[in-house]
């Protein structure tokens, strides 16, 4: 990937993402944010496979912006914040926005630091395993910026809006224990790497069409009308009724002792 910022490797169906800068504890460079908005986007087209696993190099997963490294570049603020419609992701926001869009769970493995930035791509994902001594911080006020990487996405669902507003304006650093109270991730683990293989292998084993309607279901009604909710949940399951998948979700029951693959996830 661009200048090994960012390394993807596939094995049995699992994506394995590396931030790989470890020399600079994996800090946001230019070349970072087009290796992730890269790598992210070619996993968005990828109908095998079945989770992603995030991490990052090193002692840290990542420590944030490279401030000196992004501000020596005088087109960085233009490639980074452009966009032809203010709704859309811009490329800042895409490095965490990307991985929700993604129709397989995304699960980062987090150590050491996770602040400013590397908060706002931890985000974007739907499930954060973190070592006991990782940290976290939404670091942005700090420098007297607002977090603008689309990682406030997540943030809204995950912790009440008062916890949202304390780590946004004292830019504080949390530990993981109180992060997980807080919601900002899933769990704590002495071999997170290894708990996330393990959910990973158990997504595998439910149909790949489920899954992503779920994900999407989930993603695109969580705070929508009640009405919404209603019909995207009757229009998914329809879709998946007729789908192949389910039906080989039912045989796999009734006769588990058969070996029943499922066929390539339809496009959600």
């Amino acid at each position: 990937m661009t200048e090994q910022r960012v390394s993807l490797k596939i094995e049995n169906d699992i994506a394995f993402v590396n931030l790989s800068r470890a020399e600079k504890r994996n800090a946001i460079d230019m070349a970072m944010f087009r290796a992730i908005d890269k790598v992210s986007q070619q996993l968005r087209k990828n109908r095998e496979i079945r989770a992603v696993i995030v991490q990052g190099n090193g002692e840290d997963f990542c420590s944030g912006l490279d401030v000196k490294s992004v501000l020596k570049d005088k087109s960085a603020a233009t490639a980074l914040l452009a966009k032809w419609l203010p709704w859309r992701a811009n490329m800042a926001q895409r490095v965490s926005h990307n991985w929700r869009r993604i129709p397989v769970p995304i699960i980062m493995v987090i150590q050491g630091r996770c602040w400013g930035g590397g908060m706002q791509i931890a985000l974007g994902a739907d499930f954060r395993f973190a070592t006991p001594d990782a940290s976290f911080s939404i670091m942005e006020g700090k420098w007297g910026l607002i977090p603008d990487m689309g990682g406030n996405l997540a943030l809204r669902e995950l912790v009440s809006k008062d916890i949202a507003l304390k780590l946004t304006i004292t830019a504080e650093v949390v530990p993981a224990r109180l992060a997980l109270d807080y919601g900002l991730i899933t769990g704590i683990s002495e071999e997170p790497f290894q708990t996330a293989l393990q959910l990973a292998a158990q997504i595998s084993e439910r149909s790949p069409d489920a899954v992503a309607a779920v994900k999407k279901l989930f993603h695109r009604n969580w705070f929508k009308s009640e009405g919404s909710m209603l019909a995207r949940e009757s229009y998914y399951q329809i879709k998946l009724l007729l789908g192949q998948n389910q039906k080989r979700t039912v045989k796999k029951q009734l006769k588990p002792e058969d070996n029943i693959d499922y066929v390539t996830r339809k496009r959600w």
